[in-house]
């Protein structure tokens, strides 16, 4: 019985012996760059995975976000292409292959856009009337006349402002006349919209319900949950999908037929995150954006999320001119046949056609 004993010790010493050797080696495995080096799109990222000369692997493969970028069967250095990746955060991970078993290790890179984005300033066009009354959170032009949304709730829960109730509007351009109206539940908060078709698809804020309407009649036609995103912010389409932001720096794409998530991108200029962006409109081949709180649009690349321009429109209705209970600027539409941008903001007496140019 003792020996049995003495055998067991024995067994028990050597398996731990052989799982400190293990963990030691897995250890001894490091990779490079740093975790949260940051690089510029474009650039040429040095990779290597580190271990003890006395290992000799079979492979090194490199992943980026869990997909495969190439492989190497020495200890020398990867090159991964930045070019085409999207932008932010990035994980590199590097299996190292032995003997028919593998071992992982894993850093991570932040992308930024190559350069710094353009700045410039605008030019009013013509001003047009307002409804003062509509706390804007959507706006849009469409066959000669403009659709808002407008964001509030009829008896607010603690902590928020009471900015009137929900609704979806139509409204003549020339004399900012409400053409139609449609109330929302006094519980909901209305946000950003889109066209598609003969529909207007209307998100909500904290309620995770999308709305979608009738474009002529307003009638209701469906409802759906969206449970894309921290919340429900701004929304444009390009004619193929929908985007929409939730108060990072994230856009989401969505199905325009059933609202679902398919794609985002990070949005990112040359210093880091841009969060908060808000309110979105498609003008040919970009984003544009409202940063939340600011008087400031940026354009960015939908494809990567870089930021290409950033306009500065400030006093383009300054904020000692602003009556009690204005806010910030909020809104923008473009007229595609007529090439005119429209800019306003909440609760805002004008509504700016504007042209960007560079300073």
């Amino acid at each position: 019985m003792k020996n049995k004993f003495k055998f067991l010790l024995a067994a028990l010493a050597l398996l731990a012996f052989s799982c400190h050797n293990n963990n030691q080696q897995e250890n001894n495995i490091s990779i490079s760059p740093e975790a949260g080096t940051t690089y510029k799109s474009g650039d040429q990222v040095a990779v290597k995975a580190h271990y003890p000369a006395t290992m000799k692997p079979d492979s090194v493969v490199y992943l980026v976000d869990s997909v495969k970028v190439g492989s190497i069967k020495d200890s020398s250095v990867f090159s991964l292409k930045t070019d085409t990746m999207p932008l932010g955060p990035r994980v590199i991970t590097a299996k190292v292959f032995q003997g028919g078993k593998s071992q992982e290790i894993s850093t991570n890179i932040v992308l930024l856009p190559a350069k710094a984005p353009e700045e410039y300033t605008y030019k009013v066009v013509k001003v047009f009337p307002h409804d003062t009354s509509c706390y804007t959170e959507g706006l849009l032009y469409q066959d000669g006349y403009l659709y808002e949304s407008g964001g509030g709730y009829l008896d607010p829960p603690a902590g928020q402002v009471n900015d009137g109730q929900s609704s979806l509007r139509k409204e003549d351009l020339a004399s900012g006349k409400v053409l139609q109206k449609v109330m929302l539940d006094p519980k909901v908060f209305g946000e950003g919209i889109s066209i598609v078709d003969n529909k207007i698809i209307q998100l909500t804020w904290k309620e995770k319900i999308g709305y979608v309407y009738d474009k002529d009649s307003f009638k209701l036609l469906s409802t759906f949950t969206n449970n894309v995103g921290v919340e429900g912010w701004g929304m444009c389409f390009d004619g193929t999908k929908l985007y929409m932001d939730d108060s990072t720096n994230r856009i989401w794409f969505l199905d325009k037929n059933n609202y679902r998530q398919i794609g985002y991108i990070d949005v990112y200029d040359d210093k880091g995150a841009v969060n908060e962006v808000n309110e979105l409109e498609y003008i040919d081949g970009k984003l544009y954006a409202n940063i939340w709180k600011t008087d400031t649009i940026i354009a960015i690349n939908p494809k990567t999320g870089a930021v290409l321009e950033r306009i500065d429109l400030k006093n383009l209705y300054p904020e000692d001119k602003r009556a009690p209970g204005a806010d910030v600027l909020n809104g923008i539409a473009y007229d595609a046949q007529g090439k005119r941008i429209f800019i306003t903001g909440k609760k805002w007496p004008h509504l700016y056609q504007v042209e960007f140019m560079k300073k």
